[in-house]
């Protein structure tokens, strides 16, 4: 009995301790889950749906993978402030980097006359010591501060282009900044006109190799522009400017607006300029431009501060009146107006008597008119030939006592135009000076514009009808000094510089041959070039050299003769030191006495053409006259071993 109430006691205690278990086991069940849970859906709620939760217990485990170590700390402080941190058990990785990118690789070469920096990163296959050499040997430069950064990484395409260009244009820019990267140049330099500016882009422009995204911007100081001049027309319904000019940008585009009420179409070029006569210019161009638009035809010109506004014939005197009486009082107090009601001309029986003078393409100049008497026509043929080259003067104007007294500075202002110009007229009456044709230089019509209003006065009509031709502008058509060389090359395959028997001149059916090489290097320009003069082997050694420099001294004076600006040629003798063909025969000697032109590059050690060299060509000119050692070598040198007569002199 007494063992019956101990068994049931203890089976009490074991059926409580059971309970208790399970009690336990299902309370912790329903607090890791509750736990799991809630840091699951904080995880979410800020957006970190990768991680994973698993709880154990008083434990929670986080796995998954974090795309970076700061996402991952992330979650950890998320989980963190759900239950305490202590029981966070951080099973997560972090994603594996990327590979990294290739850095951006880029030279900046700053460039101010003398002295060049270059700060940036290049790969490390770039040749850094040879580009430096280079920069190092262009003309002007004599520090280079190397301040670039190098990475080992593949030279990505287009680079090497890039950085062999940036060193071509540094030769032609020598205050800039030259931003390179591959594939990709940028150049912001400075130069002193538009004139440079115009050149500077030009030449780099035709030194860009295919493929290169080249950027230009090249800015040059305003010019002086006197007299500040502007000269608007309507005519026939059709409104122009022959010349136009602007102090600021604010005002240019006043003018042109006013320009464009008053029934101009397309593009119009209006030159920012320094020398204006007033800051009220632009306001006063305005006001002229649209009272000549209410006349509805003449011309309206501005020299400084003077106006000459010149109404069409058969004008209304009442509109002519208003217009210019409103156009007086409005204008700024600094400004004087002239206008002018032309009156029908009286008809002459042998009509108005005028001058012409026509330029052709091929330089060509004809005069035909009337003059006021031999002292005028003797003037004028004298500035004709200074002008124009007395070889393409033609004059067929004759004399005629009743001329107007300002005829001869009409005539002559009319020429001087004329010579602004490729080709074209001038016409002069004693109403009207006209000039009108083609030119290859943009400011041409501003400058002829500027000329006849100064020359001839307020009060006098003219009319300008110029036409830029692209190409006939000579730094436009200008060929690659390379392209330059061939040609002459072509010439000489075809017709050898030779020379006269025992001489340095140049013998007469080698004349045409310079003619032609003259006609090509005027295209080319100014261009760094060596005339090299080459012999056989045939007489003494330092014979055959003073013969071959005499030789391309001769060359290079010919050139001279026909007009050639060769300030940056040289003239070099090989004598017999650089065959092209062997010497044992009378072809391969023949083939050795020659003339050659090469392209001297900025790190060329020839020295240029010097007055020394000037003088001394003089010299052996007057030498080759008379009999000398350098005749008595010549004559040597082009006679074969047998002692026959030569037949191979250049």
């Amino acid at each position: 009995m007494r063992l019956s109430s101990i068994a049931i006691l203890a089976a009490a205690f074991v059926i409580a301790a059971v309970s208790s278990l399970v009690a336990a086991g299902f309370a912790v069940s329903t607090v890791e889950a509750k736990t799991e849970t809630d840091v699951r859906m904080a995880l979410d709620t800020n957006g970190l749906t990768w991680a994973e939760v698993q709880s154990d217990g008083l434990r929670l485990h986080l796995t998954g993978i974090a795309p970076s170590e700061a996402v991952r700390f992330r979650a950890i402080s998320v989980a963190g402030a759900v239950i305490d941190a202590s029981r966070v058990i951080d099973g997560m990785q972090v994603k594996p980097s990327e590979d990294l990118a290739p850095p951006r690789f880029s030279v900046e070469i700053l460039r101010n006359e003398t002295t060049l920096s270059l700060i940036g990163l290049i790969p490390t296959a770039t040749d850094r010591a040879g580009f430096v050499a280079a920069l190092n040997k262009i003309d002007g430069v004599e520090d280079v501060a190397d301040l670039l950064d190098v990475a080992s990484h593949p030279m990505p395409e287009g680079w090497k282009p890039a950085i062999d260009y940036a060193l071509k244009a540094l030769a032609i820019v020598p205050r800039s900044k030259i931003s390179v990267e591959a594939g990709k140049v940028s150049i912001t330099a400075m130069s002193d006109s538009a004139e440079a500016r115009k050149r500077m882009e030009t030449q780099l422009k035709q030194r860009a190799p295919k493929g290169l995204l080249l950027t230009l911007a090249i800015s040059a100081p305003r010019p002086v522009i006197a007299p500040f001049t502007l000269r608007f027309l309507i005519e026939d319904g059709s409104a122009r400017f022959d010349a136009c000019s602007a102090d600021t940008e604010k005002g240019r585009e006043a003018i042109l607006n006013a320009a464009r009420a008053a029934g101009l179409q397309g593009e119009a070029r209006c030159t920012i300029g320094l020398g204006v006569p007033s800051t009220d210019w632009s306001q006063a161009a305005e006001m002229a431009i649209t009272a000549l638009a209410k006349l509805g035809s003449g011309s309206v010109t501005f020299a400084d501060a003077d106006i000459t506004l010149i109404a069409a014939e058969g004008t209304a005197q009442g509109r002519f009146d208003d217009v210019v009486g409103a156009l007086e009082n409005d204008l700024p107090d600094v400004f004087a107006l002239h206008a002018v009601l032309p009156e029908a001309p009286a008809v002459e029986a042998e009509g108005p008597p005028d001058f012409t003078a026509t330029l052709s393409p091929e330089g060509l100049v004809q005069l035909r008119g009337r003059l006021n008497d031999e002292l005028t026509r003797k003037a004028t043929e004298s500035y004709a030939k200074a002008r124009f080259g007395a070889a393409h003067l033609h004059n067929s104007a004759r004399l005629d006592g009743n001329l107007p007294a300002d005829w001869p500075l009409r005539v002559l202002t009319a020429l001087e135009a004329l010579s602004k110009l490729s080709n074209g007229a001038v016409i002069v009456t004693p109403d009207n000076v006209s000039v009108s044709g083609n030119t290859g230089q943009e400011s041409a019509s501003d400058e002829i514009t500027g000329l006849l209003s100064k020359r001839l006065g307020n009060s006098e009509d003219f009319t300008v009808n110029v036409t830029y031709l692209e190409k006939l502008d000579p730094e436009a058509a200008r060929p690659e000094p390379e392209a330059c060389l061939a040609e002459l090359e072509a010439i000489q395959k075809v017709r050898k510089i030779s020379f006269e028997p025992g001489s340095a001149k140049v013998d007469s059916q080698s004349l045409a041959t310079m003619n032609d090489i003259a006609e090509t290097l005027k295209l080319c320009g100014p261009i760094r070039m060596e005339i090299g003069g080459h012999t056989d082997s045939q007489g003494r050694e330092t014979m055959n050299q003073q013969l071959s420099q005499a030789r391309a001294q001769a060359v290079l004076n010919e050139l001279r003769n026909r007009r050639i600006l060769t300030a940056s040629y040289t003239a070099k003798g090989y004598g017999e030191t650089a065959p092209i063909a062997s010497n044992k025969t009378e072809e391969g000697r023949e083939e050795n006495r020659r003339i050659e032109f090469k392209l001297l590059t900025f790190d060329s050690t020839e020295e240029e053409t010097t007055l020394e060299s000037i003088a001394a060509s003089a010299q052996q000119d007057s030498a080759s006259d008379t009999p000398s050692d350098t005749a008595e070598a010549e004559t040597a040198t082009d006679l074969p071993s047998d002692g026959s007569e030569g037949s191979g002199d250049e």
